[in-house]
């Protein structure tokens, strides 16, 4: 997903978001560890999204707190 689309979505939608990436990150770790998984540099990526996502998430934060 790219940044831009990132930024348009509200903390809540990013925050499910971020659950999905982590699921999805877990089941490719899972299947690396039985050798299923063909891709390993999806592992990465996915690492990479989940930072992404958690930096908006924390710009929105940061944001939220400003404007109070």
């Amino acid at each position: 997903m790219k940044s831009s689309e990132l930024n348009v979505l509200s903390r809540e939608d990013l925050e499910k978001k971020l659950n999905d990436l982590k699921e999805e990150h877990l089941r490719l770790r899972c299947n690396h560890a039985t050798g299923q998984l063909q891709d390993v540099q999806q592992i990465k990526k996915q690492r990479r999204e989940i930072a992404r996502v958690k930096t908006f998430l924390n710009q929105k934060t940061v944001q939220a707190a400003s404007n109070s």
